[in-house]
């Protein structure tokens, strides 16, 4: 089971790493090549803002996945800190699998809007590019995140620590 974790955890932490970095390469050599053509050539690039605004969407929600990776996903803890590790045992993993389960119902719902996106064909303003496409990193980020939270429910169930995802355990 660690390994089959492991190997997902490794391909998924990949993949989140470079959408994450390739849109943030791409919004600054736009967001640059856009203030040298506005204030050099007094020319902007017609669809700069467009691009960056998908570019957002796609580090939004697989950002978001990767912060649940790392341990950093936002925690109101004051009950939780006032719990023994038992009791923070047990709300972590009750926490870790609810979100999950959110998680996956919300990449369901997310899905079924993209086809509909798809279905009326609505493309963006400048490109005109398909926003369905773009819009399709959605139920992705919030799959890859249901599994995050889905490994960290796992790895309560199966480790005596308490894990707030696959590589971060609790230090309390």
């Amino acid at each position: 089971m660690k390994k089959v974790l492991n190997n997902i955890s490794l391909i998924t932490e990949k993949l989140e790493t470079f959408i994450i970095i390739s849109s943030i390469l791409v919004m600054m050599a736009n967001s640059t090549a856009n203030a040298i053509g506005r204030y050099f050539f007094n020319k902007s690039i017609f669809f700069s803002e467009e691009l960056n605004q998908f570019l957002i969407v796609a580090v939004t929600f697989i950002g978001f996945a990767y912060a649940v990776r790392k341990g950093r996903n936002i925690r109101m803890t004051a009950a939780y800190d006032a719990l023994g590790h038992g009791g923070r045992k047990f709300l972590t993993t009750l926490i870790a699998i609810s979100t999950s389960m959110l998680m996956f119902y919300l990449a369901w719902q997310a899905y079924f809007y993209v086809i509909d996106l798809k279905e009326i064909n609505r493309l963006s303003p400048a490109l005109q590019f398909p926003v369905y496409i773009i819009y399709s990193i959605i139920p992705v980020g919030f799959v890859m995140a249901g599994i995050q939270f889905l490994i960290g429910f796992l790895m309560n169930l199966t480790h005596k620590e308490i894990y707030l995802s696959y590589d971060v355990i609790e230090n309390k």
